[in-house]
């Protein structure tokens, strides 16, 4: 009888243990989102305008709070929705296209790139939707080609701040 208490009691533990690590892994792990193609109907999450009737680097961001892609017209109104305290911590994903493999006019959706590897160029003279652009590109040297025309200055993700990007 001793043995077959024993057995129980290590049959137990076994249970236990297997349901408690497996239990453990449960934490759920925070989506990954792909960007996707801006539809015909789309609507600026910041200005309502229609995304697609207007030229320039668009962006998209997905909001863990709605779960859902929230999509903007221009980098600029992107960036400028981003840096508010409220959304920062809430965005998994964010992304811009990389400018150097697109036309202004009518940005192709397939060179979306992440936010947070870019290189953006500020304070240029080329104009979006919303007067000011944030310009993106994936690699450095394209945003310096784009100074060379356009002016302005170069700065990472992290690097951009409110008061950079509004004033």
């Amino acid at each position: 009888m001793t043995n077959d208490k024993q057995n129980f009691k290590t049959l137990s533990l076994i249970l236990i243990s297997l349901v408690l690590f497996g239990c453990g892994g449960s934490e759920q792990k925070e989506k990954s989102h792909s960007p996707i193609i801006f539809e015909s109907g789309d609507e600026c999450h910041v200005c309502g305008m229609l995304i697609t009737r207007i030229p320039g680097p668009k962006g998209q961001a997905f909001d863990k709070r709605s779960e859902r892609i929230k999509k903007f017209c221009s980098t600029f109104d992107l960036i400028s929705w981003y840096l508010q305290p409220e959304n920062k911590s809430n965005v998994t994903e964010i992304y811009v296209h990389d400018m150097a493999n697109t036309n202004w006019e009518t940005p192709d959706d397939a060179k979306l790139i992440s936010a947070r590897n870019a290189f953006f160029v500020i304070d240029s003279k080329k104009k979006s939707s919303m007067g000011k652009s944030i310009v993106g590109f994936e690699k450095q040297e394209d945003a310096e080609l784009f100074i060379g025309t356009w002016g302005g200055n170069i700065k990472r993700f992290d690097q951009l701040t409110v008061e950079l990007v509004l004033y």
